[in-house]
């Protein structure tokens, strides 16, 4: 794992920890069905043989002991395939959702890059103008000025910002975005802006704090009308102050502290802490389609969507990444490159993205713990495929 602490976001962005009720009596019968492998695939017909993509899924669940995994699969011609496997409730063994909602971790920094970006095309923001021609005085701390680091240089985790969720702790409760912004500050910078990469949480903070400033609106709003509506995404919503809950059919999500802890259900949380870097709920088949309608240039001009994907290498995303603003490039087995990001938040992981050509597949699982390993696997299904 590349982190060390409760409530912290993954290289990919995401919440860890959680204090919830353990994991009960009757969740560990069904874990024990579930390892027997009491699937749910949704794809294939009864009697089918699954195709690759199921028998991933399938694969995560009975090998990785995931209590669930989600992945919906959108081909060049337009149809998308939704697929489950495992169960999305241990305590009642209920079947998990067909492309049921979950949180997406850090997948919410790509949206808040595309609200910067616009504003960039609209003239309203300078890519390379400092971060206090926005916010005045704001950013001060030790090695840090705001008057030294960019718009650009946020977005692309060049900042040498610290992150914010590495001192959070176990208070889980409402952040006001300033507040995560003050964490943050209270420590020393982790390198001279430009000259490294190192990614941090704060820079999306600060970066919907500008969205905030410039536009007058709050963030979650400018989302809503700059990207949910705009490209008909239903089942993705940035939660109000205060709302723990996850809306539409979802599987239960849940936390393992480390490969030999039980699971605990951290399903209904409060996400503000993670605001415009990790706070949206969505479902896999909306994230296809969020990815797919971004390369296409649906949701930017094309001069913001070339400096959107103008990248620097990011080895933390696993070998051969790189980052762009906002925006991670993966290469993929049969060769080229998928877009996209990722998301870890207790209770979920979600990995994928799209290529240039139009396939996107984006995997969801339901829970979050202390072995890398498995998420190389979700990784492997994304591969999967985008690669048949």
């Amino acid at each position: 794992m590349r982190e060390q602490t409760k409530q912290r976001f993954r290289s990919s962005g995401g919440l860890r920890g959680g204090r919830r009720r353990a994991l009960s009596a009757a969740a560990a019968v069904a874990v024990a069905v579930m390892a027997t492998g009491a699937l749910a695939p949704a794809a294939a017909a009864v009697g089918a043989r699954p195709d690759t993509v199921q028998q991933g899924v399938n694969a995560l669940v009975r090998s990785d002991g995931l209590p669930a995994a989600l992945a919906s699969v959108k081909e060049r011609e337009g149809r998308t395939r939704t697929y489950t496997a495992g169960v999305g409730d241990l305590a009642t063994g209920s079947k998990v959702p067909k492309d049921g909602q979950v949180r997406i971790g850090s997948n919410t920094k790509v949206f808040t890059a595309v609200v910067v970006l616009q504003l960039v095309g609209e003239g309203k923001i300078g890519l390379d103008a400092a971060v206090d021609t926005y916010l005045p005085g704001l950013v001060r701390g030790e090695g840090i000025d705001g008057r030294r680091i960019t718009v650009r240089q946020l977005l692309q985790h060049t900042s040498g910002l610290p992150n914010y969720t590495d001192h959070l702790g176990d208070d889980v409760r409402y952040f006001e975005p300033r507040e995560l912004l003050d964490i943050a500050l209270r420590h020393k910078a982790d390198f001279a802006p430009g000259t490294q990469w190192g990614y941090s949480n704060t820079n999306y903070v600060l970066a919907g704090l500008i969205i905030q400033k410039v536009t007058g609106r709050p963030l979650a709003k400018e989302m809503d009308q700059r990207i949910i509506k705009r490209i008909g995404l239903r089942h993705t919503y940035f939660p109000a102050p205060g709302d723990t809950t996850i809306r539409e059919p979802h599987p239960r999500g849940y936390y393992r502290a480390s490969p030999d802890a039980p699971l605990r259900d951290v399903t209904d949380t409060d996400p503000s802490w993670g605001w415009a870097a990790g706070q949206l709920i969505s479902t896999t088949s909306d994230l296809d389609q969020f990815f797919t309608a971004l390369l296409a240039g649906h949701l930017l001009p094309a001069a913001q969507l070339a400096e959107m994907r103008t990248t620097v290498p990011a080895e933390y995303f696993g070998s051969g990444a790189r980052y762009g603003l906002g925006l991670v490039s993966k290469p993929l087995s049969c060769g080229g490159v998928y877009w996209g990001h990722g998301g870890s938040i207790p209770g979920y992981e979600t990995r994928g993205g799209a290529t240039d050509d139009g396939r996107a597949a984006d995997i969801a699982v339901t829970v979050q713990g202390a072995e890398e390993s498995a998420v190389e696997r979700v990784e492997s299904v994304v591969d999967t495929a985008l690669c048949r």
